[in-house]
This record gives C-alpha cells, sequence and structure tokens, in this order.
C-alpha cells in the first residue's frame, strides 16, 4: 500500500499520558516513532483533577521515572503543591502527591518530548489499523486518507473511542470537553475478533476561585519540605510559595437539593448503563450509596500559578446544570460561586484487557499494543505506566528483543499489568497499596534501586541519570557498612533518646539496636554523635540516603522474609506455559478451570494461580501435565 510518509518503526495513537510515555520511551530507545494525535495542543492533557500521585498512584509515577521515563520530572517542574501522604504510617505506605498546573504540564510534557531526537508528530485522527492476512499490525489510516506505515502500533486512546459525553438529559458525542470523539478503530477491531465493552467516568465542575468564601473552608497546605517526585532532582518549586488547596463538607441540604434532579439523572434512569469507578464516584453516587452519611468531603484545587479558575474534587457529577449550579450554591463557602463549566460523565469504548499479554501486545494482533484507559484503567498514573511498557516493549520488539516484562516482585507496575491481564475488570482499575502483595520491598522511596539498571540495560535511561544514581547507590551501600557495624555510647546518645521519649542505654551498644526503636531516626543518632556525624559526612550530605539507609536497617527482617517469599514465588513465575496449549484436553482440570485458562492464556503458573477461578488443584494438575 503506498504512503506519501516514511515507514516508522513505532506509530503512537493518541497523545495522552499513556501516548506521551509510549512515544517518549521508543524514541529515546532509538526507535524512530510517530506520535499521532487529534490535538497537539492538548498533549498530556490533564483531562481530570490537575494532580499526580497519590496512595499507591505515587509510587508507580516513582517507578516510570526510575526507569526513564517522563512524567516525574514533568511533575516536578509543573508541580504548585507536595504532599508525602501517609506519614503517620509505614514507609511501604508512603506515597508521594502534587498539585499540578494544568497548563504548565501539558508545555512541559510537550518540551520534553519534542527533545526526543527519533521522535516526529502528526495532528490528525486514526480511523483504522493496518492488519495483514498473518494478524499482523502494520501501519494506520487517517481521517484525511493518508496511509502512513509501521513495524508497531501502539493505541493509547484514553476516553476519546465513541465517547459519549452526559449532563443530564442532555448527550453528545465527544472524548472530553470541547473535543470531539473518535471513531473507527473500535469497529476496525471488533472485525478482527475482539471483544469490547463500555466503561464510565465523570469530572466535577470548574469554578472561579474569585467567587469562593475561603472562611468558611479549611486550609490545607504543602509539605514545608517538599519532596521530588524525579530521582533526577533535589529540589522543587524553586523558591516559589506553594498554592494552598482547601477543604469543605457537603450537608443534608445539598444532598436534598442534588436528589431533586435524581429523575433526569442519566446514571439513574438508565441513559448511562456503563461501569464507572467504584472508588471515585459521582457526588450523586455516593448520597445514593451511603445515604447514612449526611456530609461528605469536598477538597477545592488550584488549577494553576496564573488562573483562578479551581477544580471541586469530590463534586464529579452528570446531573442537569441547574441541580448542580443550585446544589453547590447550598455547600458553605460557595453561595456565590461561579461556575466556568459543569461537571459532566463520559462513555467510551474499552477492551477487556485478557486480550493482551503482560508486554502489553494484543493476543489476536501481533505488533499492536494497547495502554491506558483502552485496558480499563482510570487515572493518569497507571495510563502513563501502561504506556511506558507499551513503548519500551514497541521498541524491543522492532529490534528482535524479549519483551520486558515486570514481575509483582518489581515493580507497581507489575502488579497492575499482571492484574489486568489475569484478572480482569469490569469497572475502571486503579491502582492501590493493597493491591502489592509485596509493597514492604516496592516503596515509593527505593524505585530507583529497584529499576533504573533495568532501564539502562534496555536504553531508556541516559548517562545522567545512570551516573547519579551509581553514585546514590555508592553511598548508600557504604553508609549501610558504616552503620551496621558502629556502636553508640551511651554518654553521646542517652540526651538524645530522652528527648525523643525512650529508654537510656546502660552501656555501649551497636547502633543497629538502637535504630530499630519506632521513636528513634538515624538522623538523629548521627546529630548526637560527633565522631559518627564526621564518619557519615565523608559518604554523604543527602538526607534520602540516610533515610534509605534507616529504612533498610528498621525493617530488616520484614524485608527478608518478604524477599525469601519472592524467591519462592518466582519458582512459579519461572515455570513458562507453552502458548498454543490445549487446556480442554488435560485431564483432571475443573470446568472453570478449563475455561479461565482458555479466555486468559496465562504465559506463567504464577500468573495461571491468580486467576480467580483456577483452584490451586487446577495449578497442580498443571504444573504436573507440564512437567510430562
Amino acid at each position: 500500500m503506498e504512503s506519501l510518509y516514511p515507514e516508522f518503526d513505532v506509530i503512537v495513537v493518541g497523545g495522552g499520558h499513556a501516548g506521551s510515555e509510549a512515544a517518549g520511551a521508543a524514541a529515546q530507545m532509538g526507535s524512530k516513532t510517530l506520535l499521532i494525535s487529534m490535538n497537539l495542543n492538548s498533549i498530556a492533557q490533564m483531562s481530570c483533577n490537575p494532580a499526580m500521585g497519590g496512595v499507591a498512584k505515587g509510587q508507580l509515577v516513582r517507578e516510570i521515572d526510575a526507569l526513564g521515563g517522563l512524567s516525574g520530572l514533568v511533575t516536578d517542574s509543573s508541580g504548585v503543591q507536595f504532599r508525602m501522604l501517609n506519614l503517620s504510617k509505614g514507609p511501604a505506605m508512603w506515597s508521594p502527591r502534587a498539585q499540578s498546573d494544568r497548563m504548565l504540564y501539558a508545555t512541559h510534557m510537550r518540551e520534553q518530548l519534542e527533545k526526543k531526537e527519533h521522535l516526529y508528530f502528526r495532528q490528525d485522527n486514526v480511523v483504522t489499523i493496518l492488519i495483514n492476512d498473518s494478524k499482523e499490525a502494520y501501519g494506520v489510516v487517517t481521517q484525511t486518507g493518508q496511509t502512513i506505515l509501521s513495524k508497531t502500533v501502539i493505541v493509547t486512546s484514553g476516553t476519546f473511542l465513541n465517547g459519549l459525553i452526559h449532563i443530564g438529559e442532555k448527550n453528545y458525542g465527544g472524548g472530553r470537553s470541547g473535543e470531539r470523539a473518535s471513531k473507527g478503530i473500535t469497529e476496525c477491531l471488533v472485525d478482527e475478533g475482539f471483544e469490547f465493552g463500555r466503561l464510565k467516568t465523570g469530572t466535577p465542575p470548574r469554578l472561579d476561585g474569585r467567587s469562593v468564601n475561603y472562611d468558611k473552608l479549611e486550609i490545607q497546605y504543602g509539605d514545608e519540605k517538599p519532596v521530588p517526585f524525579s530521582f533526577m532532582n533535589d529540589t522543587v518549586l524553586e523558591g516559589k510559595e506553594q498554592l494552598t488547596c482547601w477543604i469543605g463538607y457537603t450537608n443534608q441540604d445539598v444532598h436534598d437539593m442534588l436528589k431533586t434532579g435524581f429523575d433526569r439523572s442519566p446514571m439513574f434512569n438508565g441513559s448511562i448503563k456503563s461501569t464507572g469507578p467504584r472508588y471515585c464516584p459521582s457526588i450523586e453516587d455516593k448520597i445514593n450509596r451511603f445515604a447514612d452519611r449526611d456530609r461528605h468531603q469536598l477538597f477545592l484545587e488550584p488549577e494553576g500559578w496564573n488562573t483562578y479558575e479551581m477544580y471541586l474534587n469530590g463534586f464529579s457529577t452528570s446531573l442537569p446544570e441547574d441541580v448542580q449550579y443550585k446544589a453547590l450554591r447550598t455547600i458553605p463557602g460557595f453561595e456565590e460561586a461561579v461556575m466556568l463549566r459543569p461537571g459532566y460523565a463520559i462513555e467510551y469504548d474499552f477492551f477487556p484487557p485478557h486480550q493482551i499479554y503482560r508486554s502489553m501486545e494484543t493476543k489476536i494482533i501481533a505488533n499492536l499494543f494497547f495502554a491506558g484507559q483502552i485496558n480499563g484503567t482510570t487515572g493518569y498514573e497507571e495510563a502513563a505506566c501502561q504506556g511506558l511498557m507499551a513503548g519500551i516493549n514497541a521498541s524491543l520488539k522492532v529490534k528482535g528483543d524479549e519483551p520486558l516484562i515486570l514481575k509483582r516482585s518489581d515493580a507497581y507496575i507489575g502488579v497492575l499489568i499482571d492484574d489486568l491481564v489475569g484478572k480482569g475488570t469490569d469497572e475502571p482499575y486503579r491502582m492501590f497499596t493493597s493491591r502489592a502483595e509485596h509493597r514492604i520491598v516496592l516503596r515509593q522511596d527505593n524505585a530507583d534501586l529497584r529499576l533504573t539498571e533495568i532501564g539502562r540495560t534496555i536504553g531508556l535511561v541516559d548517562d545522567d541519570r545512570y551516573n547519579r544514581f551509581l553514585t546514590k547507590k555508592e553511598h548508600v551501600d557504604a553508609l549501610h557498612s558504616l552503620v551496621s557495624d558502629y556502636s553508640v555510647r551511651a554518654d553521646k546518645l542517652n540526651s538524645y533518646l530522652e528527648s525523643v521519649g525512650t529508654s537510656p542505654l546502660k552501656q555501649t551498644v551497636k547502633l543497629i539496636s538502637v535504630v530499630t526503636r519506632p521513636q528513634v531516626s538515624l538522623e538523629g543518632i548521627i546529630e548526637s554523635d560527633n565522631d559518627l556525624k564526621e564518619s557519615v559526612s565523608a559518604i554523604t550530605s543527602d538526607p534520602k540516603v540516610i533515610e534509605q539507609v534507616e529504612i533498610q536497617l528498621k525493617y530488616a527482617g520484614y524485608i527478608e522474609k518478604e524477599n525469601e517469599m519472592v524467591l519462592e514465588m518466582n519458582r512459579q513465575e519461572n515455570m513458562v506455559i507453552p502458548k498454543k496449549i490445549n487446556y480442554g484436553s488435560i485431564k483432571s482440570l475443573s470446568a472453570e478451570g478449563v475455561s479461565k485458562l482458555e479466555k486468559v492464556r496465562p504465559e506463567t503458573i504464577g500468573q495461571a494461580s491468580r486467576i480467580s477461578g483456577v483452584t490451586p488443584s487446577d495449578v497442580a494438575v498443571l504444573m504436573v501435565y507440564l512437567k510430562n
């Protein structure tokens, strides 16, 4: 098929968070890459709340950064407020979050992408994926009629596939507010044998911040010492004072006003038939499901440095605009609020993710990769990490190399992808720390120690990042060795120990026996012992290195047990299942086991064991069959 344009190694369809990471990774690894977006001015648009990170999501962003991706760098350069969540809990639960400048985030992501030597851009709408008789993708056709050939194609369509926006009884086609839906790709893929479904998400109204009475709201500050997302940065904000967020509450009057629109709500009158995100429900869903609660918390978040537009987190809705407006003005502090645009819900096509491998390549069509909301996820962070892995593996495939598969014990990214492929999802999937069984070793603070070497091996981590990583690793190892063997004297340490409310020492003891006390910090011990302080300063002055060693010492027993579990689980992960195995021919497998195994077609015994409906006896039968 003739084309006006040269052939590419990788074509990325869609320029959201998944598409940006996919294109950036493929180009960084040397693949000639084309990013096609319906609107090049909307690359990495924050369609919903202007924030990155949060519980478990922050871990994903730090892992993306550790591998050499872009989201962490862009978050640091566009953030207006930074907070580390869950500091009252153990380090496995600490999760960074940043409020972002919406416009600045998109601008800086575009700038990062335009620095990539092998990356090209096109503003257009893809309507067809080109697929040959051998069931291989080899390019795309755009709505302008252009055929563009490629060795691989990555689809990162977000909410645009046959997107339908709902505001009360009104609905219209659109991928998000102000942008049209994408048509053609779903129909093309269904013709090739793919299953598809519909999901829903939503967004709240945007407000004029000048019209809010902040005296009736609670103020929420950023951290006094903000922590960057990227391991390449020591500081953020460059002397700027962080913007504040605000907390408000609904009340029974607000709920009663919202209920007056339920008969015209698309969620309740049957207009919306698809499933929305359970953990980010609309305000009407919350007051319906939790009828016993007389109030719900709301977060008023700034959209950026140079705008008075505000985002009302927690008030997502698709109710008629007049009901939204009246209910909004019933909330304390919002009596005079001006609504810049109403909230809405959006339905869109997705493809159940049992149809992809853990490499993000589809099982039905070779050289075709899916990433982001097309796989049934919700959230910028979940999309971005999938895009990164799709870009990596598309580039590796072009080079003829084996795909990079991150295991559940390697990264939250591995947990997310394994969950999608093995368990599927019938509602928008979001990441939580509770989904990661190895979270004590998958912390946000050690993402670079876990993943940067992998990023270097595949060609994604550049020299600057790698040298910085090696220096940190060397300092962590040296400091760990020093303090592990160091003995502390009672006369030097007791004053500090008493100040933090723990019992004094009676004799000289190993430092490692003291730092494990809950009240004690390694930094506090160092500051109390001048000899130790001098030795430490000869190694490092980086507080993150000291924090890393402290965590390793405090939780050494837990980490050791976790690593033993990982080794045992990896035994099953290394038992590969042939792709063309006929499960129906294996005697003693349960009927449900056969059905689920045929549907998911797991790549390893470990993956098979995590499929809902596959019993331990099914796994045992399968292992015996493979050995024979």
